[in-house]
């Protein structure tokens, strides 16, 4: 048996994307906490509706590391439903293994509504309540990557996270979703500590440490800095902070000589082409591909300077994967690259 490469751990949804005419979007003065509004008790028009299979933070980021080339393979839940059997076919046209896929019968498969607006999305989510289990590998894979999963599906964390305790060869990426976020660092500190890279953006990373406001004053690369410091203090060796359009930081804490933060790159963002068309994926885009990169041997500076390519690439489509760079492709794109698309320390 072949040994897996990459081997993601995560919920697999079916997206439909709902391309919207008539909406309007309300922000504060710094176009924060922004509200999609649209008129209510009527009907709203929209343009189109195209339908994605296999997709969700998990799926993107072993279809991600399968067309960078390495043997990746999903471990999720689906229904016993059509839309599961369509995920299965999806997944595996994506070069990517379905062994780890469980079926459920009497259970649907997650189906969730992408509101599509301008360039951004708001998204309707429904996870069911699928009776989790980890199968582990007969071979252990050499990294694991664990993401996004479902509200009750904290005993399943703690079987991978024990499993992953067992096994100190098997390296770890750990990029948490919503209910992981929302169940607290402390309930899954074996995945902190044991993280070789951490993933979130910044607004997560304050919300994972609960930071007061008083702490967060300063400027955005203050902030950024006692957010790293933060996250290292949790376990993570790789602690890779990303800000949206902005670029995105990474530090190390083995160039720290304490095991705390490092040094401290910043990694601004690879030129558009054109305008993005569409923003799902862009993160799951970043984090794969930046684990991907070490996982074939790249320093972080040379991961901080793939990652971005594939965000920009997956923006310019519809959906998470689309968009997924070969790794031929990623690699004409960074001989491109302007002279100013180099990761600095801060």
């Amino acid at each position: 048996m072949k040994q897996i490469d990459f081997l993601a751990i995560g919920d697999i949804v079916i997206d439909a994307f709902i391309r919207l005419k008539e909406a309007s979007v309300h922000c504060n003065v710094n176009r924060d906490d922004c509200e999609l509004c649209m008129a209510f008790g009527d009907k709203i028009p929209f343009e189109f509706v195209e339908v994605v299979s296999a997709v969700g933070n998990g799926p993107n980021a072993a279809v991600s590391a399968a067309r960078l080339g390495l043997n990746s393979a999903i471990m999720t839940d689906i229904g016993g439903d059509q839309n599961g059997k369509d995920c299965i076919e999806t997944t595996k046209r994506n070069g990517v293994s379905t062994k780890y896929i469980s079926r459920h019968r009497g259970f649907k498969t997650n189906y969730h509504y992408v509101l599509w607006f301008e360039d951004e999305r708001t998204i309707l989510v429904k996870h069911e309540d699928f009776p989790y289990r980890f199968m582990a590998p007969r071979k252990n894979p050499r990294w694991v990557y664990v993401t996004s999963l479902g509200a009750n599906s904290l005993n399943y964390q703690l079987e991978i996270g024990a499993w992953l305790e067992k096994n100190p060869d098997i390296k770890l990426a750990f990029q948490p979703g919503t209910f992981q976020m929302n169940a607290g660092h402390e309930k899954l500190a074996a995945f902190y500590k044991r993280a070789e890279i951490f993933f979130c953006n910044v607004e997560e990373a304050k919300r994972i440490l609960k930071m007061p406001a008083e702490e967060m004053s300063g400027s955005l690369e203050e902030v950024v800095k006692k957010l790293i410091a933060g996250m290292h203090a949790l376990g993570p060796k790789i602690v890779v902070i990303t800000n949206g359009p902005k670029g995105a930081y990474a530090s190390d804490s083995s160039t720290s000589g304490t095991g705390g933060a490092g040094e401290v790159w910043f990694m601004p963002t690879y030129p558009d082409p054109k305008p993005p068309y569409e923003r799902t994926g862009a993160g799951d885009a970043f984090a794969s591909t930046f684990t991907a990169a070490l996982v074939l041997g790249k320093s972080i500076p040379e991961a901080m300077k793939w990652a971005p390519i594939n965000s920009m690439s997956v923006v310019q489509e519809i959906g998470a994967q689309k968009g997924l760079l070969t790794q031929e492709k990623l690699l004409e794109y960074l001989k491109n690259a302007p002279a100013e698309y180099v990761p600095k320390k801060i």
